[in-house]
């Protein structure tokens, strides 16, 4: 790797990073002023933990090529090869690829809010980190779908939809908070985070192309137009349909057209990234309520968002994939609106289908283990009075009720 596109790759990272903080905010303004402080150590806990994981074992077995096509081996872990060969390109690549592992089960962290033990947590994400996301990773990357022919250039498939259906398969087994929804106790904070996401998503997406070249830069351009396109899309639906726009709804807009062209970012381009955005945002306005619908207590909408939102994206990628306007990097396949079919759109299904199967089925057992181990739901009396001061005896705020 040359010095300016290991130089990108590591900014990058530092910028991934950042996005974790950036959706502690965005999910701690959205809880109760009660429950904040808890909110933002289930996702700092996810940069404590996940990056040991991640180099002592994680990395190794999603991405070593001497393991097989569902799983990887042990020969590139912290304590093996990486350190001995001293490559810097290798080095980078794994501390970028541990922010993303890192930020994907602080996802799930919005779909518990208010009620899920924080020591249930702490168990909670290292085992499905090893046992959900690193053998999804490798799937996608490098394992029997990448090989297939799907695509996902950021981690549409591998970070959003999987995250996504395992936060509905976690508040299934988790079941309802004791209390009515409530409205976001701090907008400032829900627009701060969405503000460090939007930062962050550009290293994100950009800085998952092969180099500082002309497809980080395009992916750069896409998830810029993507996002506003999807901000914009989810407030006009929003005021055509309750009679006002709202800042929670722009907030929420821009991220879904984020999740949306994370695994379409370096595959598409023209006007491709604002009907990908457009498109996420007005279906995740509508899919958000579909909790009251069938009953789930999604807290913050991680389901509406990022697996729906993930979805979106990925699919499209069927449709809109232009591998001639990337030249030599357009290696992959064709979307059915530039010649190449129905082919991809159908490995598409496949990829997100096995994926939402495997990790569906593999949280719901993690979870019902912990249920009936060390339990995770707080007590009533806990739920009440607010996690932060039961928990972690400490409080957001002193200068007031907390509610």
């Amino acid at each position: 790797m040359e010095s300016g596109s290991l130089a990108w790759k590591l900014v990058a990272a530092a910028m991934v990073l950042f996005m974790t903080p950036g959706l502690a905010f965005f999910y701690g303004g959205m809880v109760r002023t009660r429950n904040v402080l808890n909110m933002l150590m289930m996702n700092f806990y996810c940069l404590l933990v996940v990056p040991v994981v991640w180099v002592v074992v994680g990395y190794s077995l999603a991405t070593n090529p001497f393991g097989n096509r569902v799983i990887g081996g042990f020969g590139s872990t912290m304590l093996h090869d990486i350190v001995a060969a001293g490559d810097g390109a290798t080095l980078a690549n794994m501390v970028f690829l541990a922010m993303f592992a890192a930020i994907t089960p602080a996802l799930i962290s919005g779909a518990v809010a208010d009620r899920m033990k924080f020591s249930a947590w702490t168990v909670f994400v290292p085992l499905w980190s090893l046992l959900v996301y690193v053998p999804v990773w490798k799937w996608v990357y490098g394992g029997w779908l990448g090989r297939r022919g799907s695509l996902d250039f950021a981690g549409g498939t591998a970070i959003h939809v999987n995250a996504g259906i395992a936060a509905l398969a976690a508040v299934l087994v988790l079941g309802h908070r004791r209390e009515k929804p409530h409205l976001p106790h701090s907008m400032p904070l829900v627009m701060l985070g969405t503000g460090i996401l939007w930062f962050g998503w550009f290293g994100f997406n950009a800085g998952s192309a092969a180099g500082a070249d002309g497809q980080a830069a395009q992916a750069f351009v896409n998830t810029f137009l993507a996002a506003a396109a999807a901000g914009l899309s989810w407030v006009l639906v929003e005021w055509r349909r309750d009679g006002h726009p709202t800042n929670l709804g722009a907030a929420s807009g821009i991220v879904a057209g984020l999740v949306a062209i994370t695994p379409a970012a370096g595959y598409v381009a023209g006007s491709a990234p604002l009907i990908i955005g457009a498109a996420a945002g007005a279906v995740c306005c509508f899919a958000v309520r579909l909790k009251s619908r069938f009953g789930y207590d999604d807290a913050l909408d991680v389901v509406g968002v990022h697996m729906v939102g993930g979805l979106v994206g990925s699919l499209l990628i069927g449709l809109f994939a232009r591998p001639g306007f990337f030249g030599a990097l357009g290696t992959f396949r064709a979307g059915l609106f530039h010649g190449g079919g129905l082919g991809l759109l159908g490995e598409q299904l496949l990829a997100n289908g096995s994926a939402m199967v495997w990790s569906f089925a593999v949280t719901v057992g993690i979870m019902v283990v912990l249920k009936r181990t060390m339990g995770v739901r707080v007590d009533p009396e806990t739920e009440s009075m607010g996690l932060d001061l039961a928990l972690h005896k400490e409080t957001a705020y002193h200068n007031g009720a907390l509610t």
